[in-house]
């Protein structure tokens, strides 16, 4: 049995405050030792990102990542291992770069964190950017890894997000800018050679979080176009590729944070809606192997002849060929928002308890949001946490706003009436 999300929390709260009291003066002991023997680095040459938990901010901090390397840096990734297939859309990353923990137990848990801990000395990881929004795990990982430049986020004068000394490139986590331009502030921060305090003071433009796009082959996309077609096919609905609309619903969000799903009545009322207005199309619910009775459940309500459950009909890995064939996508603030962001796909995401302000899509998007006082509730400060069990925000998102917001997504396109 896996690790509940709640379960992770109150570890890294009630063991990782005291093990980073305990830490602090060791890694601080460890630097000065190291200072007496050794020059200062003079530039990153192997840096090490910790992102563990989101697989969203695997695509989100491409763009940090790729100036990385454009500085002359080996990049390598430490992740867990449910998530390590997000960083195969863009391959920015070498495979034999990636490290993952299992998180399935706290056995296992505990065996690869010590193996990571050996593997990173072993490869002289000199530089370490920790990009959880200030985790007392991953802030253990970077102080302990051993590496000479340690980046992460620092909460200064703030309080309960202490994390102990185990950063010595801090930086100021600026909660109005989006993430990836945080992000990029942490590569500032590592190729810096004056100190400040706080890092980062440079402006990041729009322009320098611009994704690139996945490189998607045609028998791929050939694949994953068969498979759709055969689904028609043993639910006698004829499709045409290229002639008639394929729209995606993607209807379910990870349980990280499950205020941000939109009602599933209001998925299939969306989809009731599409069967109206483009009666041609062909509307494909997707979602992953263990969210086929959720998609199931949406779609047998909507019961729209020409709406397939698609749920685990694709491996991650053909994400890239499924957005490439499709014309938009809606999709609750999730995963599938920032994958698509890889491809030509127009997406409409809702978003609730986060704001598109920090998190949108960097891909041709269109973000709603009921902007309520209360939103967005969850952020750095609370661990992206929140104590809402009514969430609101949500609900008064309206299912014509949702139908304008696609048929503007979809002007462009030479779509069948």
């Amino acid at each position: 049995m896996s690790i509940s999300v709640d379960t992770m929390r109150t570890i890294d709260h009630r063991l990782g405050v005291p093990l980073c009291a305990i830490a602090s003066p060791l890694v601080a002991l460890l630097d000065a030792v190291h200072g007496m023997f050794h020059k200062p680095l003079s530039a990153p040459r192997k840096i090490l990102f910790i992102e563990l938990s989101e697989m969203g901010s695997a695509i989100l901090v491409d763009p940090a990542m790729r100036a990385a390397q454009k500085r002359g840096a080996e990049i390598y990734f430490l992740i867990f291992k449910s998530n390590v297939a997000s960083l195969s859309l863009l391959n920015t990353v070498p495979s034999k770069n990636i490290v993952t923990i299992d998180a399935s137990s706290l056995l296992s848990l505990a065996t690869d964190t010590l193996r990571f801990l050996i593997w990173s000395r072993l490869q002289k990881i000199d530089t370490v950017i920790d990009l959880e929004l200030f985790s007392r795990f991953t802030a253990l990982l970077t102080g302990l890894c051993g590496a000479q430049r340690r980046v992460g986020y620092h909460i200064f004068h703030g309080e309960g997000l202490w994390r102990g000394s185990m950063l010595n490139r801090k930086v100021h986590y600026n909660p109005h800018i989006h993430i990836a331009k945080n992000f990029l502030s942490l590569i500032h921060a590592a190729f810096s050679h004056e100190r400040e305090i706080p890092f980062s003071k440079v402006a990041i433009s729009d322009s320098e979080i611009r994704l690139e796009q996945a490189i998607v082959s045609e028998q791929s996309k050939t694949e994953v176009l068969n498979k759709i077609t055969q689904l028609c096919s043993q639910n006698e609905i004829q499709y045409e590729y290229g002639k008639q609309s394929l729209i995606l619903v993607n209807a379910n969000a990870s349980d990280l944070l499950p205020q941000r799903r939109w009602a599933p009545e209001r998925f299939s009322s969306l989809i009731q809606g599409i069967q109206q207005r483009w009666p041609s199309a062909l509307i494909l619910l997707t979602g992953s192997n263990n969210e086929i009775a959720y998609v199931e459940q949406v779609r047998a309500k909507a019961n729209v002849p020409s709406a397939l459950n698609f749920a685990g009909q694709v491996k991650f890995a053909e994400l890239p060929a499924l957005y490439t064939l499709a014309n938009v996508m809606v999709t609750n603030d999730s995963g599938p928002g920032h994958f698509s962001a890889v491809t030509p796909l127009k997406t409409v995401v809702l978003f609730g308890p986060e704001t598109p302000a920090l998190y949108g899509s960097l891909g041709k998007s269109i973000a709603i949001t009921a902007q309520l006082a209360c939103s967005p509730c969850v952020s750095a400060a609370n661990h992206r946490k929140t104590p809402c069990q009514n969430n609101v925000c949500m609900q008064a998102i309206q299912v014509d706003e949702v139908l304008s917001a696609v048929a503007k997504q979809l002007q462009s396109e030479t779509i069948p009436s």
